[in-house]
């Protein structure tokens, strides 16, 4: 690291004479050094107030470059240990055209997968679930929170919601909701899947290991029986620096032309 900080510090200091802002060229610079290779994922930085000496610079402009290149996921803090480059996220890339489960979708890739659950329960219906699950007043919910994990990289928090009476006991879930749910025959064939942008609150990113306000994805996916009846409710948040969600289009036929008018 030390051949490879003196590049990017010389880089600042030659910045001073031309009135670049310096904070700015410090970003640049550890910015082109991850791009390149010079420092990679894992490798730690010096401590603020060395980067501030051997730099020429001011421990505050250290501190606003670091930050920045925090906000931008190029750089990971953690507490009491000091500042690091990121880990390399490798993209994933997810049809929107097959009702697959998250095992299913990383298993076909090779990827290594686990779960942390985050809560497995029965509970009463809130209205919105009562809605769209057809449920009473008095029928019951079992819900199941997890945190999916690829690689050992988090990729989504998944919250499910799904009747009692499909679902009884939410511990007998191993690895696959989807493979537990085939056993009694109550796999869905079917979803209507919604997808919208949003910002990581703290909580969120906090368990995906990235910083607050990074660029997620909202996924509210209802799934359906043959039947019609609807069994699964399940909203989940994408780290959107992972997912590419591919759908292939097609020409619409004279009929289905004709339908839409």
């Amino acid at each position: 690291m030390a051949d490879a900080a003196e590049e990017i510090f010389a880089a600042v200091r030659a910045a001073a004479n031309n009135g670049a802002p310096l904070y700015l060229q410090l970003k640049k610079s550890i910015e082109d050094a991850v791009r390149r290779g010079i420092i990679g994922p894992g490798d730690a930085l010096p401590s603020e107030r060395d980067i501030a000496a051997r730099a020429d610079v001011s421990r505050v402009t250290v501190r606003k470059a670091v930050q920045d290149l925090v906000k931008g996921g190029i750089l990971v803090q953690r507490h009491g240990s000091g500042t690091f480059v990121a880990p390399r996220v490798e993209r994933v890339e997810q049809s929107l055209s097959l009702l697959t489960s998250f095992t299913e979708d990383m298993a076909r890739r090779g990827m290594t997968v686990r779960s942390e659950w985050l809560d497995r329960g029965v509970y009463a219906p809130s209205p919105e679930e009562m809605m769209v699950l057809g449920l009473s007043s008095t029928d019951m919910v079992a819900r199941i929170s997890r945190l999916r994990i690829a690689n050992d990289t988090p990729l989504a928090i998944e919250r499910a919601s799904l009747s009692s009476s499909v679902l009884p006991d939410p511990r007998t879930i191993d690895a696959s909701l989807y493979a537990t749910l085939e056993k009694t025959g109550n796999r869905p064939v079917r979803a209507m899947q919604r997808i919208s942008a949003a910002n990581l609150g703290e909580a969120d990113a906090r368990l995906l290991q990235v910083p607050v306000g990074s660029a997620g994805l909202n996924i509210e996916r209802i799934s359906y029986l043959a039947t019609g009846k609807a069994i699964e409710f399940t909203r989940s948040i994408y780290r959107g620096d992972t997912y590419d969600f591919v759908a292939e289009l097609r020409l619409a036929s004279p009929t289905e032309q004709a339908g839409a008018r």
